[in-house]
């Protein structure tokens, strides 16, 4: 399936033209998550608030009746990223369907979304498949969105790849909106990736390690009398 809407241009995310759309991260809606593990999905979420915080990606969330037992937003999306606009739905389950939560993303002037939603195949897949068909270009991050089985996933994966959107993973939204490690706040990027791959700070730590037996001139276990 073609991309839709990038005319010609690589479909790779443009960070000074991206929208961050976190929908319907709820503590109620996240019972029902079992494509992995509740913590990771939240973990990922999170991450993705600090990472439009560093990269200055305007980020707007919503969700579906927080008052009932969807329950509320998880804290930790407005907290890392207290520039995000919240917009509150009047019941519709489609975001797309709500004028205000549409007028916000417009508001911003960018045309590229990245999305991510629980459960997938409705919170993220209808504003996915509706925005799409308003003309924006449309990446959808599918572990920082979950669902209730991995059969669900995939038919969810499989009809917004159809209906032109561009899945990704966290890895690859990280790195595309990094870019490059030759920046001033690489060290802050590094400490993001921690929540990408839990196993990253092991990868810092043996790094460090070696850079202090340099510097320090410590002596090897295997050179010790």
């Amino acid at each position: 399936m073609t991309p839709a809407n990038f005319n010609g241009q690589k479909p790779m995310i443009d960070p000074n033209d991206a929208v961050l759309l976190l929908i319907d991260h709820q503590s109620g809606l996240f019972q029902l998550v079992h494509d992995m593990p509740m913590t990771t999905l939240r973990t990922h979420a999170t991450v993705l608030a600090k990472m439009a915080t560093l990269a200055k990606i305007p980020v707007i969330t919503t969700a579906s009746v927080p008052q009932g037992p969807n329950g509320p937003l998880i804290p930790e999306i407005h907290k890392y990223a207290p520039h995000a606009q919240y917009v509150p739905r009047k019941g519709e389950i489609n975001a797309w369907d709500n004028p205000e939560f549409v007028a916000a993303v417009k508001a911003t002037g960018r045309s590229t979304l990245i999305i991510a939603g629980t459960v997938t195949s409705v919170c993220m897949a209808f504003p996915a498949i509706s925005a799409v068909a308003d003309g924006f270009k449309v990446f959808a991050v599918i572990d920082a969105s979950g669902t209730y089985s991995k059969m669900a996933q995939e038919i969810s994966l499989a009809r917004v790849v159809q209906a032109g959107v561009v899945p990704l993973d966290m890895a690859a939204v990280t790195a595309e909106i990094q870019h490059t490690w030759n920046r001033d706040d690489a060290m802050e990027w590094a400490n993001l990736w921690s929540g990408v791959f839990t196993e990253y700070p092991l990868l810092m730590e043996s790094y460090q390690k070696a850079q202090d037996v340099v510097t320090n001139q410590e002596t090897l276990d295997s050179q010790r009398a």
